[in-house]
């Protein structure tokens, strides 16, 4: 029978919270389990590259795997591989997801995007700063760039932890802060680690993307075109000298965020199909294959609910399981092995590397993130969330300066020496570690002397 007025509407609200407030729970489920496979990959990296055979570590990582296509030759180390190739997808889906917030997330409107937006600009700004104020004129003036980063995965595991004891915006506004922290972190890397260009193959990089464009405005809707066209700009960059993660964000920018239908189509073709749904006694019967028409409707819907489906959508269901469950982890276990034997903890302690992550990460993101929102919001440009004070920010202000994944893969782009490398990556582990305990006991004690309202609305993503 055909739809009534109700059944539209609860149809319809289904149908919303089907494509926005359950995709937002399954992002911060995602997150969160992501944090805990982070944690313990680095744990067993630190005990292997510590144990009797910490040799294997480094000389597993550092296998050489080529390709080899005619007289095109490439090789790489495991390690390389991991932080060249995959990680592009790791990108590539934090440019779909920076995408879908411009879109329909919380950048969509100025209004809502420029307290997050504020905040990660100061949250860069003043921990690169204070880097640079402890190594200026030294020959490691380049790491300024690692202790702007914020790592999205560990920062909303820990403010999960309280569950509904803090506001749902608290969550929101967290999240957009790091996504707009990581879009800042790629052009960081776009434009100041980029040592040597190879104009030809950038070139070539432009007439691929230009396809990329062309294929959007055409309406091409088949995921393969953009991976084939995706596929050769990594290659392109890679050979261009621009870092190959760079071309995974290029990448998601071209990816179409509309269906082959809009919602009002796809609502009057399923009130069409449903219509074919006629059944005598109130009975169906108990399978499909009793009907044909039925069958037929029912692959209808699919082909349906396929069309509306937009692509960007789709590969962000797809690769987000695989980015967070994958690649982030394979990427901890090979970066973050650090050999403690014989290094001198007092020299790493008092180093300008060191000092300058470690206070630039646990200081300086609390404080540009409080400073420029402060000034936003009085300034009238930006209001805070509702539910959400001043004491809320400042508690994911310093969950901001757990840095990892993102810091670790800007240390391994600012220091050629190993030794620098290894100064940087113990500063970036002890900062976190630090900020993820300030940051948790502060919410803490801020969830327990004035704990939120839960509300019952059913449409609270909780």
């Amino acid at each position: 029978m055909p739809l009534n007025s109700s059944t539209y509407m609860a149809f319809t609200r289904q149908l919303i919270a089907n494509q926005i407030l359950r995709p937002t729970q399954r992002f911060f489920r995602k997150q969160v389990a992501s944090s805990v496979l982070l944690l313990a990959a680095t744990v067993i990296a630190l005990i292997w590259a510590n144990s009797n055979i910490a040799e294997t570590y480094h000389s597993f990582w550092h296998t050489k795997i080529s390709l080899d296509f005619g007289e095109f030759h490439i090789s790489k180390s495991l390690v390389h591989w991991i932080n060249d190739g995959l990680m592009a997808l790791f990108f590539f889906t934090v440019g779909l997801e920076i995408k879908r917030e411009l879109l329909v997330g919380e950048l969509a409107s100025p209004k809502k995007a420029l307290l997050p937006v504020i905040a990660a600009l100061g949250g860069m700004l003043v921990p690169g700063l204070i880097y640079i104020a402890f190594n200026l004129g030294s020959s490691n003036i380049d790491g300024w760039g690692v202790p702007m980063a914020t790592d999205i995965a560990f920062a909303l595991g820990a403010v999960a932890i309280f569950g509904h004891k803090l506001p749902v915006n608290l969550r929101i506004f967290l999240a957009a802060f790091a996504i707009a922290d990581d879009l800042g972190a790629v052009l960081v890397i776009a434009i100041f680690y980029t040592k040597e260009i190879v104009w030809f193959y950038v070139f070539v990089c432009v007439m691929l993307t230009l396809c990329l464009a062309i294929a959007n405005l055409l309406w091409i809707r088949w995921t393969l075109v953009y991976a084939a066209l995706g596929l050769a700009i990594w290659f392109f960059v890679l050979g261009s000298g621009i870092h190959p993660t760079v071309a995974g964000v290029i990448v998601s920018l071209f990816i179409p965020a509309r269906g082959r239908y809009d919602t009002d189509r796809f609502l009057q073709n399923v009130d069409q199909i449903m219509a074919k749904f006629k059944c005598e006694d109130q009975s169906c019967g108990y399978s499909i294959l009793l009907n044909q028409e039925h069958m037929h409707a029912v692959h209808a819907m699919e082909l349906a609910c396929h069309d509306v489906e937009t692509p960007l959508q789709r590969l962000m269901h797809v690769l987000h399981p695989w980015v967070a469950f994958t690649i982030l982890p394979f990427f901890a276990l090979s970066n973050t092995g650090l050999n403690f034997h014989g290094v001198n903890f007092s020299e790493v302690a008092v180093h300008t590397v060191s000092l300058g992550i470690f206070f630039g990460l646990v200081f300086g993101k609390p404080l540009g993130v409080m400073l420029f929102s402060y000034i936003a919001v009085k300034t009238g440009a930006a209001s805070l969330p509702k539910d959400v004070r001043w004491s809320h920010i400042l508690g994911s202000a310093m969950l901001g300066g757990i840095g990892f994944t993102m810091s670790l893969f800007i240390a391994d782009l600012s220091f050629s020496s190993i030794h620098m490398l290894n100064y940087a990556k113990m500063a970036i582990l002890s900062a976190s570690v630090l900020s993820a305990m300030i940051g948790i006991t502060f919410l803490g004690i801020i969830s327990t002397i004035a704990p939120v309202k839960r509300s019952n609305s059913p449409d609270d993503p909780n």
